[in-house]
C-alpha cells in the first residue's frame, strides 16, 4: 500500500487562498512525505495545458505520484462535462478519476446506469479508469450495491474505490478487494483499529490509500499523524507477513 493525501482534506485553506494547489504539492512532498496526491477538481485555478504541464512536472520533481483526480459531480454530469474531467485527468497524468454515485433521491437507478454507461465508454476512449466511491444513501451504499453497479455496467474501466468505514451494516469490505483500485480512509476520526481492519481486508492491495477529510477542514498536524499511523501499521503488517 502507498499513501496519498487529498487536496479535498484542505479545501477550507485552498478555497480561502491560504494555500494554493502548487503549495499543496510542496506540503505533501516536504512535510507529509506522501507517496502521492489526489487532486480535487475544485482546486484547479486554471486548466490550460501550460498550467497542467507545470503541475505534472512539479509532482514528478518532488517524487509525488498523481494517484487520482477527484470529482464529486462526475457521475451526475452530462457527457460533455465527463469528457472534460477525463481530459483533465489524462493531461495531468492521473490514471484514475474517483467519484461517488448519485444519491437515491437525485435520480432513478436506470438514469444512473445510463450515465455510468456513458462514463465508462468515455473512460475507455481516454484510457482513464473510473473508481466509484461508496456512500450512504447513494446507489453504492454497501458491498452488495457496489457489486450490482459493477455487474450491470460491465466495463473494465469501472472499478471500486471503497472507503470501508462508510460501507453500510452487513458489508464485507474484503469482497471488493479484487476490483479495488483506490482505497479511502478518513483523517478524522483516524482509529488504529480501522486502519488494521482495512489492511487485513485488503492483504494483497498494492495501490494508494487516499487520506481524506469530508469536511475539508483537516489540520496539518492531523494529516501528519494519520500518515504516520498508516505507515506504522503497513510496516507492522509487512513484518508479520515476512515472519510467516
Amino acid at each position: 500500500m502507498k499513501l496519498a493525501c487529498t487536496s479535498g482534506a484542505l479545501h477550507r485553506d485552498i478555497e480561502s487562498g491560504e494555500l494554493t494547489q502548487l503549495e499543496f504539492l510542496d506540503l505533501c512532498a516536504r512535510e507529509f512525505a506522501c507517496d502521492g496526491i489526489v487532486l480535487d477538481v475544485r482546486h484547479f485555478p486554471r486548466t490550460d495545458d501550460d498550467y497542467l504541464a507545470q503541475l505534472k512536472k512539479m509532482a514528478a520533481d518532488w517524487g509525488l505520484s498523481i494517484a487520482a483526480l477527484a470529482d464529486d459531480h462526475f457521475f451526475r454530469s452530462a457527457g460533455e462535462r465527463m469528457m472534460e474531467m477525463l481530459r483533465l485527468a489524462l493531461v495531468v497524468g492521473a490514471p484514475l478519476l474517483a467519484a461517488p454515485l448519485a444519491g437515491e433521491t437525485e435520480c432513478s437507478w436506470s438514469e444512473q446506469l445510463e450515465r455510468l454507461a456513458v462514463a465508462a465508454s468515455l473512460a475507455k476512449r481516454l484510457n482513464v479508469t473510473l473508481a466509484f466511491r461508496n456512500g450512504a444513501r447513494t446507489f453504492a451504499a454497501g458491498t452488495h450495491d457496489c457489486k450490482r453497479v459493477a455487474k450491470e455496467t460491465d466495463s473494465a474501466w469501472l472499478r471500486y474505490g471503497p472507503e470501508p468505514q462508510l460501507l453500510d451494516a452487513g458489508s464485507d469490505p474484503g469482497t471488493l478487494a479484487a476490483g479495488s483500485v483506490l482505497l479511502w480512509s478518513p483523517i478524522r476520526p483516524q482509529r488504529r483499529s480501522d486502519v488494521v481492519e482495512t489492511i487485513e481486508a485488503f492483504p494483497t492491495y498494492r495501490g494508494f490509500v487516499a487520506l481524506d477529510d469530508s469536511s475539508g477542514t483537516a489540520e496539518r498536524g492531523e494529516i501528519g499523524a494519520a500518515i504516520a499511523l498508516w505507515r506504522d501499521e503497513i510496516c507492522r503488517a509487512r513484518k508479520e507477513l515476512n515472519h510467516r
